[in-house]
Parts: C-alpha cells; structure tokens; sequence
C-alpha cells in the first residue's frame, strides 16, 4: 500500500492541487484535507501549501493557525509525522509554531514572481535525502511576503544545528536573512521553504524536475520509519 500524504486547503490556497499531482508523480497516494477538519484521515505526512489563506488578512498565515485541522497537524508533527509548508504554507507553519522565526513583506515592497537557484544547506531531513549537499536547484518563487526574520539568537541556532534546509544563490529575491529560503525543525521532519517544489517535478511543464526530489525524499524517509 502506497504512503498517503495529506493535503490541506484553506480558503485562498492555490497550489493544493499542484501539490497533489507531485505527490502522486512520487508515487503516493494524495489525501484532499479540509481546513475545517478535526482528523488527518490517517495520513502520513502532511503538506501545507501555498496561496493565500483567508485573504492573508492580519497577516500571512495567522488566521490559519487557528483553523481546526493546524490543531492535528501541530499534535501529530509533534510526535514525529513529516510536515512541508510551501510559501503561505512556510508562513503557516511559523505563526503556529512549529518553525522559529517570521516570514514578512519582501525587501523592496515588490512581488517576485521567476525561477530562483537554490543551494541544498542540509540533505539530512526528511525532505531532502534525494540530494547532495551543496546541490544547485533550480525552482520557481512567488511571494510578497517571503523576507525571513528571526532573533540572531534563533538564527545562530540554526545555522550550528544545521536547520537551514536552501539558501537562495545568486541574487537574494527578498532580503532575506542569511540567504535562507527554507529551515526545519530540530528533528528535521517538519520543513518550511518559500519555493515551489511542486512547481519543478516536470521539465516539460516547469524550469526543472528538481523540485521532485523532496517528494520523493519523504517517501524514502516513510519506508525506512
């Protein structure tokens, strides 16, 4: 029996269903949650999509952390489940949480819409075993709020427990700090990012396939658990 991995929609997600087709192409079984939601349909793991969650009014991803279905997402990643948030969904996951620091508006008040080169920072989560340290990707962004922030206290913190998951090489497309385009928890099974995997898992439809090693880097990581 294949993995099921959940995928959540809030009013204004955009990228659920882009999720769930990578999903598939990684050969897992796609489950559709609801944001209204008080069960995980016995997933696996769970995806945190992006878009726009509730207008991204107050701010990105503070409304959402209320809806019913983040409670179950914080409970079972707490005891070990594999959570990715994309984008709105990396905001997500910091206003609830289960990542340290903010993600606010990008430096130069500007929208960045293109295809962004990555640097693998860490290849030891359960997101990104399907890659080599170091690894170029190249994987489309999207955002007007995607300037990370946190204490330097917390960015020290990651930085010497190896949890800043991509840096963005090249040109910083939002200031930022660090360069970090996506960290994880400090048991590496709960990752947030900016970028798109779910947009790179096909040459013929995205810059790239890069993006589909995550997906199938957690299905690695559900066999061996």
């Amino acid at each position: 029996m294949s993995a099921k991995i959940g995928i959540i929609t809030f009013p204004g997600t955009l990228d659920d269903v882009d999720a769930a087709r990578a999903v598939r192409r990684a050969g897992a079984e796609s489950v559709a949650l609801w944001h209204a939601d008080h069960d995980l349909r016995g997933v696996d793991a769970v995806i945190v999509p992006g878009g726009f969650s509730y207008g991204d009014y107050l701010r990105c991803g503070a409304i959402a952390k209320f809806a019913p279905v983040m409670a179950e997402v914080v409970e079972a990643a707490r005891k070990g489940m594999p959570v990715l948030g994309v984008c709105n969904g990396f905001q997500i996951l910091c206003e609830s949480g289960l990542l340290p620091g903010v993600l606010t508006r990008n430096a130069g008040l500007h929208y960045v819409c293109r295809d962004q080169w990555l640097q693998v920072a860490n290849n030891t989560s359960a997101w990104t075993t399907r890659y080599e340290a170091g690894a170029e990707l190249l994987i489309p962004i999207k955002h007007g709020e995607g300037n990370y922030m946190a204490e330097q206290a917390v960015l020290d913190e990651l930085e010497g427990e190896g949890r800043v998951l991509f840096r963005y090489t090249g040109e910083n497309p939002n200031g930022s700090q660090r360069d970090i385009a996506g960290i994880t928890d400090a048991r590496g099974r709960v990752a947030g990012m900016m970028p798109h995997p779910e947009h790179a898992i096909d040459a013929l439809t995205g810059p790239t396939d890069d993006g589909l090693g995550m997906f199938l880097s957690v299905l690695d990581a559900l066999v061996a658990a």
